[in-house]
């Protein structure tokens, strides 16, 4: 019989194998390197195995994933280890630090915050997409904001006055996928190492797969909207507050 982690870990396997599929990262009929067969090369070590993967991927066959290649899936295609192994955060969300306890003598010590604060730097880079996280790191509450996976940094430039002003801090949560963006409204975008917070549209193939995204500043006269490729190391966040300067 099935454990019951194991039938979790299969479900949480099935959607991040779709949100693949709505990146482009994975066509199944594709020849060019991101077919089924390539897909079971790269997770099970032998690309005539994708029956397998479609064994997976049906929910009345008995067959599940198991937590080897699980992690092989995470490694490959940048899935967040937390979430596949563990079902905490999103599919492709960094693993954001725990927030630290107080240190008092209380029976039930309350955290600091549940908003992580980094620089835009980096927030941009790598620095929070680490497992372990260095021990400075500051958390932050504001009322009416609860719930896990919030990070905020400060905005530098002035791209999007008058919305948002140099210096404002935003608070942004992680989308898992493409589908969920509303265009017109306003996102931090992090790919390859960039970071824009802009107005974003969806783009389409024709296929009708999200494959590029348009952004847009508010301050259009000084600044032009251009448009981004979408790759597996996208990642958005709804902007959902922000903090004006004193």
């Amino acid at each position: 019989m099935i454990r019951e982690d194991r039938i979790r870990l299969n479900e949480r396997f099935a959607k991040v194998f779709g949100l693949l599929e709505e990146r482009g990262e994975i066509v199944k009929n594709d020849r060019s390197g991101k077919g089924m067969g390539d897909f079971a090369r790269r997770i099970l070590g032998n690309r005539a195995y994708g029956h397998i993967i479609r064994a997976f991927l049906n929910p009345d066959d008995k067959r599940v994933i198991d937590y080897h290649q699980a992690r092989s899936l995470c490694r490959e295609y940048g899935v967040n280890e937390e979430y596949l192994i563990d079902g905490v955060g999103t599919p492709f969300g960094f693993d954001l630090p725990r927030p630290k306890l107080n240190d008092s003598n209380s029976d039930m010590p309350m955290p600091l915050g549940n908003i992580l604060f980094t620089t835009t730097e980096a927030f941009a880079g790598t620095a929070v997409d680490v497992g372990s996280a260095p021990e400075d790191l500051q958390f932050f509450a504001i009322p009416g904001l609860s719930g896990s996976g919030l990070v905020a940094f400060p905005i530098k430039g002035n791209s999007m006055e008058p919305v948002i002003l140099d210096d404002d801090i935003v608070i942004c949560k992680e989308i898992s996928s493409l589908r969920d963006i509303r265009d017109n409204e306003i996102y931090a975008v992090k790919n390859n190492g960039a970071l824009w917070v802009k107005y974003v549209q969806k783009i389409f193939d024709r296929k009708g797969r999200i494959h590029r995204l348009k952004l847009i500043s508010a301050n259009y006269l000084e600044h032009d909207p251009f448009e981004e490729d979408v790759n597996e190391y996208t990642r958005l966040y709804k902007v959902i507050s922000r903090v004006n300067k004193l």
